[in-house]
């Protein structure tokens, strides 16, 4: 049959690797959104000064920075961490809020949110390839009748492989400076940043930085 004829030929490998792919980025999507981005519990509080024995930290932050205590749960707070008045919790090493999500991005799901990006921008130009091979250009409404859907979705493909491009290439740039995007973007209200003599005292090399960070 042709399907056997398809098959010996190789051309059903892509269809199905495009569809693990599709599938691979739902299982991501929701495996992101549900899991525990780093909430700081109750049980887990740590002492003062306790966070300050990491590696990375203890030559660079000044020694009268005092780990706060969050005035919405009344936990406190380790080093980086920050209260989400969405989720109703403070995140370990808090990035942001993601509305795609509806859930924190931080300390736990973060290099899983990476790995969700990269997967979903693979689709997203895979996609946006086939839909632009099954165009052709013709000056007639007969055919933009015919064409409408597909020119509509190469269009959705574009805007969206831009937007994910865009958000995966400032995440890890900011993973290689070894910054969360709150940190970022406001740096001059954060005690622990403010008071640094360094400008980013947790960067440690590109190198380094990314082997932490997904590692």
């Amino acid at each position: 049959s042709d399907l056997q004829k398809q098959e010996e030929r190789g051309e059903l490998l892509q269809p199905l690797i495009f569809v693990l792919l599709v599938l691979c980025s739902i299982l991501l999507y929701f495996k992101v959104s549900l899991m525990d981005p780093g909430f700081v519990k109750p049980e887990e509080e740590v002492k003062e000064g306790e966070d300050k024995g990491q590696g990375m930290v203890i030559p660079l932050i000044p020694g009268d920075i005092k780990l706060r205590r969050c005035g919405y749960c009344l936990v406190k707070q380790p080093m980086r961490a920050k209260h989400c008045q969405v989720c109703q919790h403070c995140v370990r090493r808090y990035d942001h809020h993601c509305p795609w999500l509806e859930n924190c991005v931080g300390e736990r799901n973060h290099p899983l949110f990476i790995v969700y990006l990269s997967v979903q921008l693979v689709v997203l130009l895979w996609g946006g390839h086939v839909a632009w091979s099954g165009l052709y250009f013709e000056q007639s409404r007969e055919w933009l009748q015919h064409n409408i859907l597909l020119l509509v979705s190469f269009l959705l493909i574009f805007i969206f492989t831009i937007v994910v491009l865009l958000l995966l290439v400032s995440h890890l740039y900011l993973i290689s400076c070894n910054t969360t995007t709150w940190e970022f973007m406001s740096h001059h209200r954060i005690s622990y940043l403010r008071h640094s003599e360094l400008e980013n005292p947790f960067d440690q090399g590109i190198i380094l930085n990314l082997w932490r960070f997904f590692c």
